[in-house]
């Protein structure tokens, strides 16, 4: 017996389906999720009468959230960072996972921005939901043309910029406590400025000592780099030669393929008498060094590897030399020096 076409019912389930082929000749079979044959019939009607403009006037076809998700992250599949993405967008769900991207208003924003301080959470973690629903909405109008407009995502203010770094003698503390493979990765970091990934996954054929360079294939923003290598990084390097054919910092002989933040980093910190640290931070900690010691934000841009110039102008505020002229135009004028007296004794004297 053929199957029942349009609206129908299934003894396996309570809701009504339909099966029909659209205009613009695609079949669709699916449940309607709903027990009210009316409004199924009604989601029938909708389908074809999109189905109908897209083929005959070219009207865009509609795609739901879900659908751009699975997308973002195939093109986002090469991020360092791509299991942070994935974690954000099931935690998106909730808020947008029903809508199609056209029905993403501004009150669906303004859900995900309330549901999330009332969770608690600070505006630092809501900007990085609201960033990616932003990101994947632009990549969709531009890149995709699936929607020609969107919302605008506008992030919340309030967000304190984490100021975190180490002065020199608490480095040295530090650095004093930690296990041999985790003293390597702090040095060369506090040296170089590179991230965790960058010094872990650094291999002695992109390292030319004699040159003091090292060239970087793994970096956060995916754009290869080279890393001018100073006295205090080619002493770790050096020190580390002989241990690993290929790996330039190991454990025990085997590459390191977990989190620096284990369970050594933090018996160091709290042996250092240090708090709220991460090892993200000694590259906050390498910058605001390099900027006390004059060197300037393009410079440091370049060093560090970064692509615009306001993730360095953060720093700025560690370098005030080129203040100082400024800063001595108010400054009490000093007094002028008491003549000495006619007998030639000091002032004040008899």
């Amino acid at each position: 017996m053929a199957r029942e076409t349009g609206v129908y019912r299934r003894p396996d389930s309570r809701f009504w389906w339909i099966d029909t082929v659209l205009p613009d000749g695609q079949h669709v079979c699916c449940s309607t999720k709903t027990e009210n044959r009316q409004e199924a019939a009604a989601y029938l009607a909708k389908l074809k009468h999109e189905a109908y403009q897209v083929a005959m006037f070219g009207a865009k076809e509609k795609h739901s959230w879900q659908e751009a998700v699975v997308r973002y992250l195939e093109v986002k599949a090469n991020l360092r960072s791509i299991e942070d993405v994935r974690r954000i967008c099931r935690h998106l769900h909730p808020y947008l996972g029903n809508l199609m991207l056209d029905q993403i208003t501004g009150d669906a924003i303004w859900s995900i921005t309330q549901g999330e301080l009332k969770k608690g959470n600070k505006p630092a973690t809501v900007n990085r939901y609201l960033a990616t629903v932003r990101a994947l909405l632009r990549m969709a109008r531009d890149e995709w043309q699936w929607i020609d407009t969107f919302p605008k995502v506008r992030l919340l203010s309030g967000e304190v910029e984490r100021d975190r770094w180490l002065t020199r003698e608490e480095a040295d503390k530090l650095i004093s406590v930690c296990p041999p493979h985790l003293k390597a990765l702090v040095q060369f970091a506090l040296a170089t400025g590179c991230r965790a990934r960058e010094i872990t996954g650094l291999e002695w054929e992109r390292v030319d000592l004699d040159r003091h360079t090292a060239w970087l294939n793994q970096t956060k923003n995916g754009t290869p780099r080279g890393v001018p290598l100073n006295r205090d990084a080619v002493a770790v390097l050096v020190e580390q030669q002989g241990k690993h054919p290929d790996y330039c910092v190991t454990f025990r002989g085997k590459p390191i393929g977990w989190q620096v933040s284990s369970t050594a980093w933090l018996k160091a910190l709290e042996a250092a008498g240090i708090k709220d640290f991460r090892f993200h931070d000694l590259r906050h900690t390498w910058a605001s060094w390099h900027r006390q010691a004059g060197t300037s934000c393009d410079e440091l841009k370049d060093l560090g590897g970064w692509k615009s110039r306001q993730m360095v102008d953060r720093y700025a505020k560690y370098a005030t030399e080129h203040l100082s002229l400024a800063a001595a135009r108010i400054e009490t004028p000093l007094e002028a020096p008491k003549e000495p007296d006619e007998s030639g004794g000091k002032p004040g004297m008899c």
